[in-house]
């Protein structure tokens, strides 16, 4: 029974060393420093807030394709240049007024932690930022810069979809990437 214990404790840390770890990272991006000092303070700040602020252990998928990340990655930066260009056009254009949108935009996986990759993602490609989620709906509801008629509402709320499916073939389930693909192959029919 002890080793069960052991066990399980380990088990534990291991699947919550990830956070850990950006908890000592993101500190030492705060501070702009990365030295055996920002390490350490860091450290000793994420022990704090893990034992402090107790949070339900995150379950982590255990698959990460590497060549997907990597195609997100890429893609991520290409819409957030593109999306940059884009509002600055809107900002600069003498001739028309960008038109705006809330969408909502329907997930179809059920996961917190994909939800919030999904939203973050759509927060940080300019013109668009998540307003609310409905978590058990699986709904987020972005306000959209330039989407001002129904066809263009549709191709946000399906660019937001696609960040969805990219980040499942980069870090989601086995089942959670089957959900991802019945859901393409019924939006094709």
């Amino acid at each position: 029974m002890g080793t069960e214990v052991h066990r399980s404790a380990l088990t534990g840390i291991w699947r919550q060393l990830p956070f850990f770890l950006w908890l000592i990272a993101l500190w030492m991006l705060l501070w702009g420093q990365f030295t055996v000092l920002a390490f350490l303070t860091g450290t000793v700040v994420a022990v704090f807030v893990t034992s402090v602020f107790r949070l339900p252990p995150v379950e982590l998928s255990g698959r990460l394709n590497p060549w997907w990340l990597l195609v997100f990655l890429v893609q991520f930066l290409g819409a957030v240049i593109k999306g940059s260009l884009m509002v600055a056009w809107q900002v600069v254009s003498p001739r028309r007024q960008p038109g705006v949108s809330v969408v909502a935009v329907p997930l179809v996986t059920d996961d917190d932690l994909i939800m919030a990759h999904v939203g973050v993602t759509a927060s940080l490609i300019p013109g668009s930022l998540v307003l609310e989620t409905d978590r058990d709906r699986r709904i987020l509801y972005l306000h959209v810069l330039g989407a001002a008629t129904d066809a263009e509402v549709e191709t946000q709320r399906r660019m937001v979809q696609r960040w969805e499916a990219r980040l499942v073939r980069a870090v989601g389930s086995r089942a959670q990437l089957e959900a991802v693909r019945a859901a393409g192959k019924e939006e094709r029919s």
